[in-house]
This record gives C-alpha cells, sequence and structure tokens, in this order.
C-alpha cells in the first residue's frame, strides 16, 4: 500500500472517530448528509431545466392535452417517488403507490406513442 492510500485511509478513519465519539458528531453528520442531499436534488432540477430547454420545440409540438398528461404523469412521479416511505407503511398505502407509478408510466407511455404516431 502506498502513502497516499494510507493518509487516505487514515483520514476517513479519523472523521469516523470525530463522528462516534465527539460531542454533536452525529449532528453533524447528519448535517453533513442533508446537505449532500440537497446539492443532489439540485443537481436533478438542473438536469431537468436543460433538458427542457434542449427539448422545449418538441414538448410544444405535443399540443396542449398531450403535454399535461406528461407533466401530470411526472408529478404524480415524484410524489410517489417522495412519499414512498409513508405510503408503504399501510397496506391502502402500497396500493395507492402501485396506482400512482402506473398511472404515470401508462401516461408517460400514451403520450410517447402519440408523439411517435406523427
Amino acid at each position: 500500500m502506498n502513502v497516499k492510500a494510507a493518509v487516505n485511509i487514515f483520514i476517513v478513519l479519523a472523521l469516523a472517530a470525530a463522528v462516534a465519539f465527539l460531542p454533536g458528531g452525529g449532528t453533524t453528520s447528519r448535517v453533513i448528509v442533508q446537505l449532500f442531499g440537497i446539492v443532489f436534488l439540485a443537481g436533478i432540477a438542473f438536469l431537468a431545466y436543460r433538458l427542457y430547454r434542449e427539448y422545449r420545440v418538441p414538448l410544444y409540438s405535443l399540443g396542449e392535452r398531450n403535454r399535461a398528461i406528461l407533466y401530470c404523469s411526472v408529478g404524480a412521479a415524484v410524489l410517489a417517488v417522495s412519499g414512498t416511505p409513508k405510503l408503504w407503511n399501510t397496506g391502502a398505502g402500497t396500493l395507492l403507490w402501485f396506482v400512482m407509478v402506473g398511472a404515470a408510466s401508462f401516461g408517460v407511455f400514451s403520450v410517447y406513442a402519440a408523439a411517435r404516431r406523427y
């Protein structure tokens, strides 16, 4: 093992020890995880913005009805994914989750099929 790898391992072990044994280490680690989550979601939002800008003309050529179906399907999928932990706690919630994901998938597929017909 070279020196650089040993230093990196030492840094990781030191950070783990700080989180485990220093007062407030657990809180600090939760804050850092939340910050990583926010950065990840911002990256997804930026990707969605770029894709929208790049494919604006094809989106507007879908027509209002198909565009509304597409946006509602994407919104339902986002709600289903974000509510997964709470929805899966009950049987009715699990069924609702599958209905939402199925409806969102069917909506996206129907818009895709309609766009390919022209």
